[in-house]
């Protein structure tokens, strides 16, 4: 199974509260309190979070986080990689080399294919998107569209 970390959805789930109010401060403790997260879970995502550069730490009485830049620029991928580095499905997607099997391996270039597609797919979806509201009667559908690469739909339908 192909599933996020929980440090990488609970990571999600924060920059969305932040995002719905992103000109506000928010504290460690307010975000656990409204996540339902343990406090020293949201200390430890807050802090990656900022290292990897989506939001700002201010210091003080009156500190707390807000996003580094507008939601709108900021995309689930950057989340992710913010937590567990380069996305990449398998090994030799974002690590070449790390394989016994790469020189030899029939599927690599596929994985990477299929690695770049993943990638392009939480590229496409942003912090602000993740923050608004579903649309309303959508039933689960949403408006994003994949194209497949013009090469592989011409080698699969032969004129």
């Amino acid at each position: 199974m192909l599933k996020l970390s929980k440090l990488a959805d609970y990571a999600t789930v924060l920059m969305t509260l932040v995002a719905r109010e992103p000109q506000r401060l928010h504290s460690g403790l307010e975000l656990a309190e409204r996540s339902r997260l343990p406090a020293p879970t949201v200390a430890k995502l807050l802090k990656s979070l900022a290292r990897g550069g989506l939001l700002q730490s201010l210091r003080g009485a009156h500190g707390g986080y807000r996003l580094a830049r507008a939601p709108e620029h900021i995309s689930v991928a950057d989340i992710i990689a913010a937590l567990e580095g380069p996305i990449g499905v398998t090994e030799c997607a974002t690590h070449p080399g790390g394989c016994t099997l790469e020189s030899g391996c029939s599927t690599r270039a596929n994985w990477r294919l299929i690695n770049v597609a993943i990638r392009q797919a939480l590229e496409a979806v942003s912090l602000a998107q993740m923050a608004a509201p579903p649309p309303a009667g959508r039933d689960g559908e949403f408006p994003l569209t994949f194209h497949r690469p013009q090469a592989l739909a011409s080698s699969q339908n032969p004129a």
